[in-house]
């Protein structure tokens, strides 16, 4: 019997720290210890007693002793990068944070308000917060907000979106160059460069990360 508890007790305590249930059902990432070889793009790690995420990094082997890991992160409260260099398997704590879904409402001077999808409240988030996002922002639309210690750090719009072509010149007929694109505002305000023909009105498959436009909307 005492065997049988101790199993379930050491089961349990290992798949706290599973990689791939870093968040519980509510949406809480998990403080997980890690270590270099656990480094993921995107992960965002607590140091100094800040989230930072993990915008890049490279492994350097070494003809002697152990590699070398170099990481690019972001702060997420200041804005700022900075990129530091590890010893292999050197240790983390990935940042304590919640995500939950919003839908983006309206803009009031210097804050953007968004209402939690599911308790309806609202949340106010400064503009600085919000940064080039506010690109593909559009009245309704449901995003992410991520939360450190109660304060919103980071607002994560979906990754493709279908938007309006807005505003761009119009195809001039005959022009037939491969890979000939232009410029384009779309709907939510973003600017990209769209295939030359094109035309405003059309309804487009967007990349919001890369900005990049994808293919032009089923009709």
């Amino acid at each position: 019997m005492f065997r049988a508890l101790l199993s379930l007790f050491l089961v349990a305590s290992v798949s706290a720290f599973v990689p791939g249930s870093r968040f519980d059902r509510g949406g809480t990432a998990l403080g997980v210890a890690i270590d270099t070889s656990d480094i993921k793009n995107g992960m965002t790690i607590e140091l100094d007693g800040e989230p930072y995420k993990v915008l890049g990094f490279s492994i350097m082997k070494q003809a002697r002793g152990a590699a070398k890991t170099t990481i690019k992160f972001k702060n997420l409260i200041k804005g700022n990068t900075i990129e530091n260099t590890y010893r292999s398997g050197e240790k983390f704590e990935t940042a304590l944070i919640e995500k939950n879904a919003h839908q983006y409402t309206y803009e009031d001077g210097n804050a953007f308000f968004f209402m939690n999808s599911a308790t309806f409240d609202e949340v106010a988030v400064d503009s600085k917060v919000v940064g080039d996002v506010v690109d593909w922002l559009e009245e309704g639309m449901e995003v992410q907000l991520i939360f450190f210690k109660d304060s919103v750090i980071e607002v994560v719009v979906p990754q493709t979106g279908f938007y309006e072509i807005a505003e761009t010149e119009p195809n001039v007929k005959g022009n037939t160059a491969q890979g000939y694109t232009k410029p384009a505002t779309l709907s939510c305000g973003a600017t990209i460069n769209i295939p030359g023909y094109l035309e405003q009105g059309e309804m487009i498959k967007v990349d919001t990360e890369k900005r990049a436009f994808l293919e032009r909307a089923s009709k």
